[in-house]
């Protein structure tokens, strides 16, 4: 048993720091809704300023953002064209169903990372009366199912060409955007001018305990408060949570390179371990998949042994044996070499 719990399960396990609880306290607030929350405000400003784009609109999750986008984007009946690993299909309840009442044309891209040329192989005939109009396109970056795959910059302005050319509009996931820009060196503006809308993240590598901006034209993002109002997105003084946003973008950002070292170090480990397989190599950010192959123990199995020693990993939906673990700010080198020490001795017990 390790001396602490070291918690590999997601990104989405840090904890505010020392420094982002004191903004938090000390944070100037009021009524967001009325835009009177000064937090709030220098929070919607810093974040459209940092993606190049006319507004932005501080929300409670991605999920929302994501749900709230495509209402904005669609209507009933539309198409939207996104990689088959997304998380807006495999992850948010079947939302883009229920919330928007759309369907979803899935895309087989190599680490769920698709071209234009198969986006246009995707898009409907406008003039047809009984295929659904192709509406939406979204990309996630990074991609989550894809192994925390950064999109390569021309490919997703490959995308977004193919998209402006039959005028369909451009959505980006971008939970790990920051990790996306800071494994390619890619600008957050450089991407985010790509699309047509856009959010970050908090609470996942950045480390706050709540949130996501969802960024766009002011006209998008108009549309996109009434869309959080309706799905009960609304909040008060939420100047509280918007500084430790605010603290997670002005401290946490760059320090990412931190956690694909990490998890790259893990990745390498892994690959070494008798009855594991790991393609070290797919590995880009801070996410790592493995997949084991001892005769007799399965992905449930494994991950109680090692939460037993002390070490929290998950599985995936690649397979019943495929483990995901995840690098953030909360774990450390030495509690990398720990946990690998934990999965080495599971799987030779």
């Amino acid at each position: 048993m390790q001396n602490r719990f070291i918690d590999l399960y997601s990104d989405t396990k840090t904890k505010p720091s020392a420094g982002m609880r004191k903004a938090m306290a000390d944070a100037e607030v009021g009524d967001e809704q009325k835009y009177e929350d000064p937090t709030v405000e220098r929070l919607r400003r810093k974040v459209a300023e940092l993606l190049g784009k006319e507004d932005a609109v501080f929300m409670p999750s991605g999920t929302m953002c994501n749900q709230a986008a495509i209402r904005v984007h669609c209507r009933l009946g539309d198409e939207v064209i996104a990689d088959k690993t997304a998380h807006i299909i495999n992850a948010e309840t079947g939302g883009t169903a229920a919330n928007s009442g759309v369907m979803i044309r899935m895309l087989d891209g190599p680490n769920g990372v698709f071209t234009g040329e198969q986006v246009k192989a995707a898009l409907r005939d406008p003039n047809s009366r009984n295929a659904p109009r192709s509406r939406l396109v979204s990309i996630e970056n990074t991609s989550n199912g894809g192994f925390g795959t950064a999109w390569p910059l021309a490919t997703m302005q490959g995308v977004a060409k193919v998209a402006r050319d039959a005028g369909v509009s451009l959505h980006m996931d971008g939970a790990r955007l920051c990790n996306a820009s800071v494994k390619t060196g890619v600008k957050a503006s450089d991407y985010a001018a790509c699309v047509d809308s856009l959010w970050l993240d908090y609470t996942k590598g950045l480390g706050a305990p709540v949130g996501a901006s969802l960024a766009g034209s002011k006209d998008f993002i108009k549309e996109a408060w009434r869309q959080k109002q309706m799905l009960g997105g609304s909040m008060r003084q939420s100047g509280v949570i918007a500084a430790a946003a605010l603290y997670a973008l002005e401290n946490n950002w760059n320090r990412l390179a931190e956690d694909h070292d990490n998890a790259h170090h893990l990745a390498s480990g892994i690959a070494n371990i008798k009855g594991l397989e790991c393609e070290v190599e797919k590995m880009q950010t801070n996410l790592v998949f493995f997949d084991i192959k001892k005769p007799g123990m399965t992905g449930a199995r494994f991950v109680e042994a090692c939460k037993e020693r002390g070490v929290g990993l998950g599985t995936s939906a690649g397979g019943p044996n495929r483990i995901r673990v995840v690098t953030h700010l909360d774990v450390n080198r030495q509690d990398i070499d720990a946990a690998l020490k934990v999965i080495s001795d599971v799987m030779a017990a």
